[in-house]
């Protein structure tokens, strides 16, 4: 393994609601922590699509991504991810080639293919009663590509419109899941691959292995490209960071027991019934003293062989977030010994129509 480039470090955030709180509210701290990760040296920002949901507040990733774009100046900002059944894929495709045009260089578009949402509002998002077959969704990423420059599957809508004209660039493209499908998706197509090892569904090194074993290079990646995302929370001792965590425990537990509900403070958490269940779950988070936090998380990407590492960190404290984030980037990045002897070595910019 090559020693030249560490393992980049980036946020997903879910703009999460607190109890008490507004979409307003839970928007604005997800503006904060874009800037704590930009200050604090992180590589991407991403936000997610959920629908319908009481607990979180971006229901349209563009839209924040423009704001987050242009309040930061330097770190990249994509979708982690946009939901691709929920939407057509020309819209999808306008969507990001002007963000692209606006903010070049700085947009990713991380897909994936679940509803994020329940059958119900997925049926409103589609205006349509009938679910997509397994077959539409490969047939809506091809066309996706296409409308961004990757004339590989001839869908020819590529040819009938443009996602934006006269572009000079495009964003890039992330197939994004937590199953071995699209672990096999991404290889065949020659695309980075983000495994959300934070929705604690296991699968975690099945599919790295899929996706490594059978990769095809394509024009966009010689190799392949892993982003490996996890719950992590750290602070400056583990009794701090496990009384944070109470919050996302206790609502990761009743939402596995379908109760959806705005995160509660931690004080309201170790009171509530249900605690001392939620914290007997197993759970993937990663929680403590933030360097041994970092070492566990590095761990966690050498064992997989991911090429980056991307953080969620749920507390409902602000300041708990960004202390989080601060803490991790600066043990993070006191060691040395691993390293990605990968990347993304092709910005997708202005591909070759072929």
């Amino acid at each position: 393994m090559s020693l030249s480039r560490a393992v980049p470090l980036s946020v997903l955030d879910l703009s999460i609601l607190r109890e008490g709180s507004t979409s307003a509210d839970a928007l604005a701290q997800t503006t904060a922590l874009a800037l704590c990760a930009q200050d604090n040296g992180y590589h991407r920002f991403w936000v997610a699509e959920h629908h319908n949901m009481p607990s979180v507040a971006c229901t349209t990733p563009p839209v924040l991504i423009a704001h987050l774009a242009g309040a930061t100046e330097r770190i990249i900002i994509g979708s982690g991810g946009v939901m691709l059944p929920n939407h057509a894929p020309l819209v999808v495709a306008e969507q990001f080639a002007m963000l692209e045009a606006l903010h070049p260089g700085r947009i990713d578009v991380g897909i994936g293919r679940a509803p994020g949402t329940d059958q119900h509002t997925a049926s409103a998002l589609r205006r349509s009663e009938g679910a997509l077959g397994a077959e539409d969704f490969p047939q809506d990423l091809f066309e996706l590509m296409d409308l961004l420059g990757d004339r590989r599957f001839d869908t020819k809508i590529g040819d009938r419109f443009k996602a934006t004209p006269a572009a000079t660039s495009f964003p890039r493209i992330f197939l994004l899941g937590s199953s071995g499908y699209s672990a096999h998706l991404a290889a065949r197509l020659g695309l980075p691959f983000g495994f959300a090892h934070h929705f604690d569904m296991g699968g975690t090194f099945e599919a790295a292995e899929i996706y490594r074993s059978r990769f095809e290079p394509s024009h966009i990646l010689r190799e392949p490209h892993m982003i490996v995302t996890a719950n992590v929370l750290a602070a400056d001792s583990d009794e701090e960071a496990h009384w944070h965590a109470k919050s996302a425990r206790l609502t990761g537990y009743l939402r596995r027991t379908g109760r959806f509900l705005a995160l509660p403070s931690a004080q309201d958490a170790a009171d509530h019934p249900d605690i001392d269940q939620a914290e007997r779950m197993p759970s993937s988070r990663i929680v403590g003293e933030a360097s041994k936090v970092a070492e566990q998380l590095h761990q966690l990407v050498a064992r997989i062989g991911a090429n980056e590492a991307m953080v969620t960190a749920v507390a409902y404290d602000t300041e708990a977030r960004v202390r989080s984030l601060q803490l991790l980037n600066k043990h993070w990045r006191k060691s040395d010994s691993f390293t990605a002897d990968r990347e993304v070595r092709h910005h997708q910019v202005g591909l070759p129509h072929q």
